[in-house]
């Protein structure tokens, strides 16, 4: 639409090499649209041996290393250059013709002497290549860079512990549930007593075993649900940890900390993280 042909197909292109990236609407979408694009410019299929040989197209770098190239010129002529260390230059030129397809193969022979003189030049590089990176100063990582890894060791260890105490103590507090509804029973079993004189009755009395029970019990249930609760929330500060980047604390770069793949079994459907630290 904004008659860029030549950036357009360069790009549609670069997009279709990573198709299974993309929805198959887009990728139908782009097919479209490189054979629009291409009606307007030429197509070069240019093949270069070796292929770690630079490519440069009107003196400006392809920047890209492959044996096989696909490039988009708008008409007229243009200079293809390919050069490779101990190898000889090769130059072609050709001329463009929009809707056209053009092959061009690039072979750079061995230059004769090419290998003494890589060997008589190694020698005096190798210590100036030495000096320079020795040269170059290293900064230590900041002490706060390690602080990610080790926060999240000790979230994980926080979190399982207080998830744990809390789920012993909420199994404990349904325990001493059932121990006082046994004895409740007991006493509403009992033709002179019933349950409900218990609450009332002085601590001394036969029903201040059935009063400490109780109040074991709501102690144990409330603090379990707390524990529980607090080790959630640990747990998920310490997983949202795995999606935030903390490479500005050190040298390190930023890096895939999390890798998120989908699973399915027989059984059901779900998701894999993997989290990196």
């Amino acid at each position: 639409m904004l008659r860029k042909y030549r950036e357009a197909a360069e790009h549609l292109a670069w997009s279709l090499e990573q198709r299974e990236a993309l929805p198959v609407a887009l990728q139908l979408r782009f097919e479209e649209g490189l054979r629009k694009a291409t009606t307007h410019v030429a197509t070069l299929l240019l093949a270069v041996e070796p292929p770690d040989a630079e490519v440069l197209v009107d003196g400006k770098p392809v920047g890209r290393t492959a044996r096989t190239h696909k490039l988009f010129f708008e008409s007229g002529q243009h200079m293809v250059r390919a050069r490779a260390p101990g190898r000889e230059d090769s130059l072609q030129v050709f001329t463009a013709m929009p809707g056209k397809e053009h092959e061009m193969l690039m072979q750079l022979p061995r230059s004769s002497g090419s290998t003494k003189e890589v060997a008589a030049a190694a020698p005096k590089e190798a210590p100036k290549a030495l000096s320079s990176a020795l040269a170059v100063p290293t900064q230590a990582p900041s002490r706060w860079a390690s602080w990610p890894g080790t926060l999240r060791i000790a979230g994980i260890a926080v979190s399982t512990a207080t998830v744990s105490v809390g789920s012993l103590l909420m199994i404990r507090a349904s325990r001493l549930d059932g121990d006082l509804s046994e004895r409740r029973d007991g006493l509403n079993s009992d033709p002179r007593t019933n349950s409900s004189m218990c609450w009332q009755a002085p601590q001394r009395s036969a029903c201040a075993e059935l009063l400490r029970l109780r109040d074991e019990r709501n102690r144990s249930g409330v603090a379990g649900t707390a524990l529980v609760i607090v080790g959630g929330v640990i747990g998920a500060a310490t997983a949202a940890s795995f999606f935030t980047d903390f490479s500005f604390l050190g040298r390190t770069p930023a890096r895939e900390r999390i890798h998120v793949s989908p699973v399915a079994t027989g059984q059901g459907v779900g998701v894999r993280i993997e989290g990196l630290w």
